[in-house]
């Protein structure tokens, strides 16, 4: 007798996760076997603490579509009524079940969750009745949650919502490269100052991101429960943006060193400024440019309330479910 499968994902990244598993089949068999896998993307999760709410909406999603059993996909955290955080939390009785995504890791996302989907449903289909909730451990899980939401809020896409900020700073770059003054200041900044130029340059950018895009969450209301997911979603976004900011500053250290090779020869400049400069003393130009380039670019030209940057908020995703949600059932 075949078995009807439904994954109900969030949109996004758990919708094309669970589009990958429409062949998932029974462990031990060949092919599909007896599970006929239908795949819904609806937003059904609001809130980490909304575990029961989640799998209520699953339950009438199983009426609906006749599944025989439900599982669903989001990018949210879930936590228990002890404020842990969970993988998995499921009603046997119900054949329903909800799988945090984030909280299986940074890494092999794919192949993880596929797992514990086929795991889930075998679990479901054999009426053992078991518990099947899944706590993370109390320290190290929270770390491991926190670094699948940076992945589920992919930071490298942060590069092209700044786009205008990253020319702006490319320019600026490419002026300043050719500037003897800067050539002098370069060459007086000892290696921790350099490192201090870039943390800062770094950490302005990413403080003027979370103000500009309003991305700082603040709890709902004054419960435990409200202050901890919203210091879980700060951080989360705090690692995104960081991530994402690095990655540009990288690549505008690269641009601008290529830049330096390209147009510049330490002899010449050394004669200039009456010095003795090698092609060492590019990569420190390229450095320090780099630092100011960031700061002068990112905020000397604005940065756009792109898609990307407000994808790095999972409190602005949580806001689109909630109207979503609302819409559905207006």
């Amino acid at each position: 007798m075949t078995t009807r499968i439904g994954l109900m994902a969030d949109p996004s990244k758990p919708t094309d996760l669970a589009r990958r598993m429409h062949d998932l089949a029974p462990p031990g068999s060949d092919g599909r076997g007896g599970w006929d896998v239908e795949v819904v993307s609806e937003p059904f999760t609001v809130g980490c603490e909304d575990v029961d709410t989640a799998l209520s909406r699953l339950t009438g999603q199983a009426q609906e579509h006749r599944w025989d059993v439900v599982v669903g996909l989001t990018e949210l955290p879930l936590r228990d009524d002890d404020g842990r955080y969970l993988l998995v939390e499921a009603d046997p009785q119900q054949r329903t079940a909800v799988l945090s995504l984030p909280a299986l890791g940074a890494f092999r996302m794919h192949a993880r969750s596929r797992a514990a989907v086929r795991e889930l449903v075998s679990g479901m289909t054999d009426d053992s009745g078991d518990d099947l909730r899944v706590p993370l451990p109390r320290l190290s899980g929270r770390w491991r949650l926190l670094l699948g939401m940076v992945l589920a809020n992919r930071p490298w896409l942060l590069v092209p919502g700044l786009k205008s900020a990253l020319v702006a700073a490319l320019t600026t770059g490419a002026i300043a490269t050719v500037n003897s003054t800067i050539w002098l200041l370069a060459g007086s900044l000892s290696p921790w100052r350099l490192v201090v130029a870039t943390i800062l340059s770094i950490a302005l950018v990413v403080g003027w991101l979370v103000i500009d895009g309003e991305l700082w969450d603040r709890p709902d209301d004054d419960s435990p429960e409200a202050k901890e997911r919203s210091r879980l979603y700060n951080t989360s976004t705090l690692l995104t943006l960081t991530a994402g900011c690095t990655i540009c500053y990288v690549a505008l250290y690269v641009l601008n060193l290529l830049w330096a090779l390209f147009v510049l020869d330490p002899a010449v400049m050394g004669g200039y400024l009456h010095a003795s400069l090698g092609y060492g003393d590019l990569v420190v130009l390229a450095w320090f440019v780099a630092s100011a380039a960031t700061v002068g670019g990112a905020l000397g030209s604005g940065l756009e309330s792109d898609e990307a940057i407000r994808a790095a908020a999972y409190s602005k995703r949580e806001e689109e479910r909630r109207h979503r949600l609302v819409d559905e059932h207006d």
